[in-house]
């Protein structure tokens, strides 16, 4: 597995650090719980401690790091209660991307896209980590192509903790990988403009990946 923590090839800013590390924490390199030790990261990404201070403040700012008083920064480890309410937020983002595809948008355009992202991971089953990818980029698909910067924007915040719980459900899922059959029904759904069934078929989506999570 390709580390995201290495040297900079560029003089170092806050923001690149951060994306650094949100990456890191999104594909499993620092786990939930796990605490991040500023010397040590500072060694690895050759830069200052100024501006590694100021990139965690920024993932300490999006919930992705916690302060413990006179312990340091750890990787936040998400409840069941955090779980939901993550769920929750990317449920409304997605239905009403959704939506604005199917009501103003080229859905057919749009489900044919998806659908070759669903056929990629149906081609990936057996390899929890590759459609674990495609999952996201897929949602990310989808939500971008609904053309609202702000749907865009706001979907972007829950794409780190989103991949976090991906990788936590990849023991969950049997030899036959649920994923690509339910994300390519959706596909099928929106490029034939069936609104009901989008919107039915996302929620039950949802939904199916909480119960995973909660009770794993």
């Amino acid at each position: 597995m390709s580390s995201f923590i290495q040297p900079l090839a560029q003089e170092s800013t806050p923001s690149i650090i951060a994306d650094k590390l949100r990456k890191a924490i999104g594909h499993g390199e620092f786990k939930p719980g796990a605490q991040l030790v500023e010397a040590d990261l500072a060694r690895k990404l050759h830069v200052s401690r100024g501006p590694l201070r100021e990139g965690m403040q920024r993932l300490t700012q999006e919930g992705l790091l916690v302060s413990i008083r006179n312990r340091g920064l750890f990787v936040v480890d998400m409840t069941p209660a955090d779980i939901r309410d993550m769920y929750v937020a990317r449920e409304a983002i997605e239905r009403a991307a959704a939506l604005q595809i199917l009501r103003d948008g080229d859905f057919e355009t749009v489900g044919g896209k998806l659908l070759k992202i669903s056929e990629r991971m149906l081609e990936a089953d057996g390899n929890p980590a590759a459609v674990g990818e495609l999952d996201i980029e897929f949602h990310e698909t989808l939500v971008r192509l609904a053309g609202s910067p702000r749907l865009s924007r706001m979907h972007q915040t829950y794409i780190t903790e989103t991949r976090m719980c991906i990788h936590a459900l990849e023991e969950t899922y049997a030899a036959t990988d649920a994923r690509a059959l339910e994300h390519n029904r959706l596909a099928e759904a929106i490029q034939t403009g069936d609104v009901e069934r989008t919107d039915s078929l996302l929620i039950e989506h949802m939904d199916d990946a909480v119960q995973r999570l909660v009770n794993r």
